[in-house]
């Protein structure tokens, strides 16, 4: 959204509420009574929206009911000075004037956190190479015409063919001279030239023209505006992060393993049917459903002799609800750590219950940790799901975190990024009040990147 996008619509949000607000009590002036209550219960009806939009579980759902109740007896309060067409208007510009609202806060520049990744603003690429999985993502590559766009902006476009092994071709880019290497393609594909890169030194540019481009998400690129990556070729912010690696092998999301490994390699999953793998566990966790061989040892010592879900993630994930699926911070120089174990039926609905209000933590079996190291062993290879891509792994699997081995660069004016866990209606309002009239924002009343758990895989 741009600034006058922005702009516009706080200026439309408090000019849609001042409306409501307005006739609401012109039309009751002749019966005094009842415009402080008509007011008052427009006011609870825009709180309770805001919670029912911002907040998840139990919160999110007492928050609706309120909406309902607030909403209704504002129907009954007006319909002494109004007809019920005119009521049901301004109804509708509450519900804009909050939907408004939303939008401005969630897309305001500064409401950056504290503690945005540290970045650099570098020249242009001296040679740049993108290289191009055509097949990724649906025909991402070829719908939005990146070859094109590539010889346009002079950058060295090749083409994945069938048979094409990517890493020789990110190495042969390398050799050939290119300071600067891209890849449009699914996170797999991201991984292996992240390898390449990391290794030789140079720079890489993500182009999110695959299914999921969750490496993109939480590098704060726009997942939609593909052509808008090729920017970084030029003059680019560039920051480090850090690299996951298992058994010599490059992650830059994570690794899953029991069902998460089996949800990837399901045809449902590769079909992008479902958002999270932890979405689909439900399915998965039939009755009887028996924990897999994979042995460690968790954060409190103890070691395990099974369960049902592994994941180690490159760096942690959030802990708001809004970003149990993102990462807050590529280079804590971390990994991120979740375990699931099951001891029976009665575990798994007693999770899944936890789960539907969006709080697994609570499931008393959810073990959810940092560390830099971590193994994971068993009597037979590993069915792993690596960034989304179904492999087979011998154990033990020892991973590592690598801080700062990749540079990586982004447009201008994109940043890395995360939204406050809860904005208070305060700040909101301040927000957007400011984004009308001008001014800065208040920074937000959370640190993401310090308060922090790992989250589901993706």
């Amino acid at each position: 959204m741009t600034d006058r996008a922005r702009r516009l619509a706080a200026i439309g949000a408090l000019l849609l509420l001042a409306v409501a607000l307005g006739t609401t009590a012109f039309d009751l002036i002749g019966d005094l009574w009842r415009v402080p209550v008509a007011v008052l219960l427009v006011m609870a009806a825009v709180l309770a929206m805001w919670f029912a939009l911002t907040r998840t579980g139990p919160r999110r759902f007492l928050a609706g009911l309120v909406v309902v109740v607030a909403v209704a007896a504002f129907v009954v309060v007006s319909l002494h000075g109004s007809g019920l067409v005119s009521i049901l208007v301004r109804v509708a510009l509450v519900l804009v004037a909050v939907a408004l609202t939303r939008s401005v806060v969630s897309h305001h520049p500064d409401l950056l956190t504290d503690d945005t990744a540290p970045a650099r603003t570098v020249p242009p690429a001296r040679r740049g190479v993108l290289i191009m999985n055509v097949k990724s993502g649906g025909g991402k590559a070829e719908r939005f015409d990146l070859a094109g766009q590539c010889r346009a902006r002079g950058i060295a476009g090749v083409v994945l063919q069938p048979g094409d092994d990517l890493l020789d071709l990110a190495e042969r880019a390398v050799d050939d001279g290119a300071d600067v290497i891209g890849m449009a393609g699914g996170d797999g594909s991201q991984a292996l030239v992240a390898s390449v890169a990391a290794r030789r030194g140079v720079a890489m540019v993500v182009v999110p023209a695959g299914t999921r481009n969750h490496l993109a998400l939480d590098l704060g690129l726009d997942r939609e505006n593909v052509v808008e990556a090729l920017d970084a070729f030029g003059e680019a912010v560039e920051q480090s992060i850090d690299l996951g690696e298992v058994n010599g092998r490059v992650f830059v999301n994570n690794v899953s393993l029991g069902l998460y490994a089996a949800v990837v390699r399901s045809p449902e999953y590769r079909a992008a049917k479902v958002d999270t793998a932890l979405g689909a566990l439900p399915a998965a966790l039939g009755p009887g459903s028996a924990p897999f061989d994979l042995r460690f040892t968790g954060p409190d010592g103890e070691t395990h002799d099974g369960a049902h879900v592994v994941q180690v993630s490159n760096n942690p994930y959030g802990r708001a609800a809004g970003t149990r699926t993102t990462r807050p911070r590529l280079d804590t120089g971390r990994l991120g750590v979740v375990a699931l174990v099951l001891r029976g039926d009665r575990d798994a609905a007693a999770f899944l219950a936890a789960l539907a209000v969006n709080r697994p933590e609570r499931f008393r079996g959810f073990l959810s940790w940092e560390a830099t190291t971590f193994r994971v062993d068993s009597d037979d290879e590993i069915d792993v799901g690596l960034d989304g891509e179904a492999l087979q792994m011998r154990a033990p699997l020892d991973f590592r975190v690598r801080p700062g081995a990749l540079r990586v660069r982004r447009p201008l004016g994109r940043t890395s990024h995360v939204l406050p866990r809860e904005l208070g209606l305060r700040s909101t309002i301040r927000v957007v009040v400011q984004a009308a009239f001008g001014g800065r924002a208040p920074r937000p009343l959370a640190r993401p990147g310090r308060d922090r758990e790992p989250g589901p895989e993706r």
